[in-house]
């Protein structure tokens, strides 16, 4: 494993932070999460879809917490704090997205933590940086970074994304931070703050949508999944069976080739349709008859068609469907009766022995033992409620 000697202390809830620090677990690293005995851990842990059963280990806990040890303390006793300032002292890096003040009032913010351990890397996520006291909260940011404004049908309200992506994008680029600072440390010794603020991973991850404003000055608006530059890409159409499929049509060739699979050739010596930028013009009219088209073909052998001649198609599956896929049955990770998903796909060797989610507190006794802690001393931190 590449990071098998590498020490991680998670100082991070919910998803952006956790996910982070299953990475590195995924690819070796010794990962101890540091729990709140306050408020029974993260806050994920109580966070159940309607009608989900189990203790703490919930559906959402599950998603990003693989190859962690937990350790329940309470930062706000000098006993706590000392443990995990003693634990920092040994860790390579610490990963926190405390709310703004809470990691001074703790002790385990960059300052501190760097004053006892310079080589420390520190990763930090916040809402809006460092010197902005806003909590953020993927909505929120969904919102105010332009996606929701973006999502939705053209005559219907902004629509919030299913997926917590700007917490995605955030641990994306906070990786992308921390493994520039580890090659950097291996070059001089030093250690150095990461932080990613959701807000700034949000708006440098809006693309193309940021350019058609920047460049092209032209404010993008709400149009369902179509492609604001293409057509016809994004544009999903019924088939006979029921099913719907999408189209991600992008070159005039792979436009021809659907003509020639829906009998529709009269369309490519049609001037409305010559080019891409026409049949983005075109493409209310466009759509209309290529549902016409697609309404008398049954979707896998529409399918079967469209892979035939390299015309990017796919049918629109839930999440059964999807896991059913041999692509998705790869990325499986499995422990305890539990199935998850694995959060790094390049290749790459990764732990053959992931530990599953843990319980809260499961941890406790074997790291502290590990840190030198007696059995009488962990005891006494238990009777004073200084660790659970």
């Amino acid at each position: 494993m590449i990071f098998k000697d590498l020490k991680v202390l998670e100082l991070a809830s919910v998803l952006a932070g956790p996910s982070v620090g299953q990475f590195f677990g995924e690819l070796g690293a010794e990962v101890i999460k540091i729990e709140n005995l306050r408020t029974r851990g993260d806050v994920t842990r109580t966070w159940k879809i309607a009608g989900e059963t189990g203790g703490d280990l919930s559906a959402y806990f599950c998603s990003v917490n693989w190859g962690k040890k937990s350790l329940a303390v309470d930062l706000s006793q000098p006993e706590g704090r000392s443990i995990v300032q003693k634990l920092a002292g040994r860790a390579d890096m610490v990963i926190a997205s405390y709310k703004p003040g809470d990691a001074e009032k703790l002790g385990v913010d960059y300052k501190t933590i760097s004053g006892i351990n310079p080589r420390i890397i520190y990763g930090e996520i916040t809402g809006y940086g460092s010197h902005n006291e806003r909590v953020g909260y993927d909505a929120v940011i969904q919102a105010e970074a332009g996606f929701m404004d973006l999502n939705g049908e053209m005559d219907g309200r902004p629509t919030k994304m299913p997926v917590a992506l700007m917490d995605v994008l955030a641990a994306h680029h906070l990786k992308e931070g921390l493994l520039l600072a580890l090659l950097k440390r291996g070059k001089n010794g030093n250690g150095e703050k990461v932080e990613v603020s959701l807000i700034q991973a949000a708006i440098s991850s809006l693309a193309h949508q940021a350019s058609n404003w920047l460049v092209a000055n032209q404010l993008p608006r709400r149009q369902g999944s179509a492609h604001p530059n293409i057509a016809p890409y994004g544009d999903t159409f019924e088939t006979a069976d029921g099913k719907w499929i999408l189209l991600a049509v992008g070159t005039d060739q792979q436009f021809a080739n659907l003509c020639s699979v829906l009998e529709m050739n009269e369309l490519v010596f049609d001037d409305r349709y010559s080019s891409n930028q026409k049949r983005v013009e075109n493409r209310s009219h466009l759509n209309q008859i290529i549902s016409g088209k697609t309404a008398l073909f049954v979707s896998d052998q529409l399918i079967e068609k469209f892979n035939a001649l390299k015309i990017p198609a796919g049918i629109i599956k839930n999440l059964k469907e999807v896991f059913e896929m041999p692509e998705a049955r790869e990325l499986f990770i499995q422990s305890n009766g539990i199935t998850g998903v694995t959060g790094f796909v390049a290749s790459h060797e990764k732990s053959s022995r992931l530990q599953p989610p843990p319980h809260f507190g499961e941890h406790t006794d074997e790291v502290l033992k590990a840190m030198g802690y007696s059995r009488q001393s962990i005891i006494q931190f238990r009777n004073s409620q200084v660790i659970s």
